[in-house]
């Protein structure tokens, strides 16, 4: 016991100075960068670009004077996004002496050239009226689905597609429910019945009865 606390005094010293050398090393690599973000013709400050550092989740973005700061590391590439700008790409020097570091970055517009329209008028008014009324306005998502829950369109899906399992389930649960309920009766008829003739109607005029070929 006597010679192994001297071995545990020593080696949590060495621990200790091995950790503080380790943040010293990443107190040494953090650098205070800052400066300005400027267009590069008129050398006017940009506002509102984002500054950021590539391949991590940290950033910030200019003020209205295009000045803007950050806390990075020694080697990290920063990015300069903007719309309307080319991106630039600044990396920290690793050797760099002292813990600020500061830039003035200048940014040239991204142009995009777009292919010319021409603009030509209708010949005549009736030609115009006749195009206008003819052109065919593709349907919003509203009147695509109002076309889709229509009940004449339902009706038609229902002829021609197949019950699946659970429908048929229930078709045939229903069935077998009504006539246990109607076991050792006789079962009500509907010929007086006004709600059963309003729905006999409605079939005949749909076309319910109409034979199919």
């Amino acid at each position: 016991m006597k010679r192994i606390l001297p071995l545990l005094i020593v080696s949590f010293f060495t621990i200790c100075q091995q950790a503080n050398a380790q943040f010293e090393t990443i107190k040494d690599s953090v650098v205070q960068l800052y400066g300005v973000v400027m267009t590069a013709d008129s050398l006017q400050g940009i506002p509102s670009v984002s500054v950021t550092i590539k391949g991590g989740r940290r950033g910030t973005i200019t003020n209205e004077q295009g000045v803007f700061s950050i806390v990075v590391l020694k080697g990290d590439k920063i990015e300069f996004t903007s719309i309307g700008y080319k991106p630039k790409l600044v990396e920290i020097p690793r050797n760099m002496e002292g813990n600020q570091f500061s830039i003035v970055q200048l940014m040239v517009v991204d142009t995009q050239y777009l292919p010319a329209t021409i603009i030509r008028p209708r010949p005549t008014r009736e030609q115009f009226e006749r195009d206008f009324v003819n052109t065919q306005v593709p349907d919003d998502d509203l009147e695509i689905a109002r076309k889709n829950t229509d009940e004449q369109t339902r009706r038609a899906l229902m002829n021609i597609l197949p019950a699946d399992g659970k429908e048929a389930a229930n078709y045939a649960l229903r069935k077998q429910a009504q006539r246990y309920s109607y076991t050792g009766t006789t079962p009500p008829i509907n010929l007086m019945n006004p709600m059963a003739w309003a729905e006999f109607i409605r079939a005949w005029k749909r076309g319910d009865f109409k034979s199919k070929k």
